[in-house]
């Protein structure tokens, strides 16, 4: 079985809920895969979250799956034996055989308290044997209290500790050796310090009875010890996630929960393993919030290369349907400019039928062309072989699939009906195909011709050359305007009479370390 979603999120606790009631508020088609063993299912009760102190940790995921369910978030009982990276997706594996598919996927598995090696400790868990002074500190105030330290960091929960009551002890036999210093700051607090190893914790009515391998029993009501957070991701290991250089080597992610992996977020214990409750929650709602940026980006970019398919495919079409759509004629603005340059490498972006790469390939220049329509460019590359030609014509989204720079990149009356066409897109790219020395011409229509002057609101927007040198916004100091003018054309109207065009015209020189293609005899200027 393989299903798909907009996010799968491994791990139903704390972090996890608040991830899925972002994204299902968000409207986003959300799983949350649980194995019901979140890791403070140890305790009765919950303290130090606001609004929730003292609630049952069982009832605050009861009435978060509640909240998710109602934005339409779903749930499954399993454990995930896998991640594969699709690509575009990311598969999940389940250990039963189930394979999800999604978007993203955001870890919240959390992590597993593994104790000190104790006889007699893990028994009492989540009871009498604590880890955090203030998620249990105020219920054992001011009894007889231990801290079994396990590493030099455990003199930091003594102190915390010590907080709490008057009556504490330290077993340290594991965490030594201590500095001076720290010794006479638990001597200053009145902290005995036991510097015997603990062989057994025993159970009684009257607290519990540590006993050290000296034989010596300290009778305490409750003992704080910090277990070793352990992250249980081996099905995340082919994705090879980054881990932070923090105790327990979490995940690292930035603050929006991001992983090394574009598709793969994470929340809670697996990227802070001493964090409380309102701190996985808080990150379980930045990672669901992350991902619903990160899918919402990805839904625009998806639409508007949909959209561009589906114009690239109508140019297409509309050179199918016909025979020849252009005249084959080099445009004579263009010709004009051109023929005052020395000839080299050519690119026209555009090119349609070829009719301007061909003639550049009568003038000397080595000249490629690419266009959209498949057509079209089939169409040129077979009227270059039949005039003996040599050019190159590539069928591509602007200058997408060519990587090399020319001596002069062209683009001819590069229009399009649409009105969220991105000619200036399409120009900047281009632009970034000149080489160093060489230029940039943009030909367009400045005004609609005389025997369309009105045209219906799908027109295509026309622009001054001062304005589109404008909208460009190339550096100045790389740049050169040579020629940025508007200039009449003559022209066959559709009922045979004579009429003029309105060309605008845009030159630019890009300045580089080698001297510019040297331009003939009669140079147009700046007009």
């Amino acid at each position: 079985m393989t299903d798909e979603w907009d996010a799968v999120i491994i791990g139903g606790g704390a972090a996890g809920l608040s991830a899925a009631q972002m994204l299902g508020r968000s409207r986003r088609r959300t799983l949350v895969i649980d194995g019901g063993m979140p890791r403070n299912r140890f305790a009765a009760h919950m303290h130090g979250v606001l609004g929730h102190d003292g609630v049952d940790p069982a009832d605050l995921i009861e009435r978060g799956r509640a909240e998710a369910r109602a934005y339409g978030v779903e749930f499954v009982k399993g454990a995930v034996a896998g991640l594969t990276d699709d690509d575009d997706r990311i598969r999940v594996h389940r250990t039963d055989g189930v394979v999800h598919t999604a978007r993203a996927v955001i870890i919240a598995s959390g992590v597993r308290d593994e104790l000190p090696a104790v006889p007699g400790l893990e028994g009492e868990w989540g009871t009498r044997v604590l880890h955090c002074p203030y998620c249990h500190g105020w219920e054992v105030a001011g009894t007889r209290l231990a801290v079994l330290a396990t590493s030099p960091m455990s003199a930091h929960q003594v102190q915390l500790v010590r907080q709490l009551s008057d009556d504490v002890i330290a077993f340290t036999a594991t965490a030594e050796p201590w500095s001076e210093d720290l010794v006479a700051r638990f001597a200053a607090r009145g902290i005995r310090v036991v510097s015997a190893g603990v062989a057994r914790v025993v159970p009684g009515e009257d607290g519990l009875t540590v006993v050290t391998e000296d034989g010596t029993e300290h009778v305490v009501d409750a003992i704080f010890t910090a277990g070793a957070p352990v992250l249980n991701l081996g099905f995340a290991a082919s994705l090879d996630l980054a881990r932070a250089e923090t105790p327990g080597a979490p995940l690292a992610v930035d603050l929006t929960g991001a992983t090394s992996h574009r598709r793969v977020f994470a929340a809670g214990n697996v990227i802070a393993p001493f964090a409380n409750v309102p701190v996985s929650m808080g990150s379980g709602s930045m990672a669901g919030a992350g991902v619903n940026a990160r899918l919402t980006e990805e839904d625009f970019d998806l639409a508007v290369a949909e959209r561009t398919a589906a114009r690239n495919a109508a140019w297409d079409a509309r050179y199918a349907a016909e025979d020849r759509v252009w005249s084959g004629r080099v445009n004579a603005s263009m010709a004009a400019i051109v023929s005052d340059l020395e000839p080299g490498s050519a690119l026209d972006v555009g090119s349609g039928e070829g009719g301007d790469v061909l003639w550049l390939a009568e003038q000397g220049w080595q000249a490629t062309g690419v266009d959209v329509s498949p057509t079209a460019v089939a169409r040129a590359s077979r009227l270059a072989a039949e005039r003996g030609l040599s050019a190159r014509f590539v069928a591509g989204d602007g200058v997408g699939r060519i990587d090399e720079q020319f001596d002069l990149v062209l683009a001819s009356f590069l229009h399009s009906w649409e009105a969220d066409f991105p000619r200036v897109r399409l120009l900047r790219d281009a632009a970034g195909r000149v080489a160093p020395g060489g230029r940039l011409l943009v030909l367009s229509h400045a005004a609609p011709p005389p025997w369309a002057r009105d045209l219906h609101d799908r027109a295509p927007l026309l622009r001054t050359p001062d304005e589109e040198l404008a909208l460009l916004d190339l550096d100045p100091a790389e740049w050169q305007a040579e020629v940025v003018e508007i200039r009449a054309r003559e022209a066959t109207a559709p009922d045979g009479g004579a009429a003029h065009l309105e060309d605008g015209i845009l030159l630019l020189l890009r300045r580089g370390d080698r001297d510019p293609r040297p331009a003939r005899a009669g140079r147009a200027t700046r007009g």
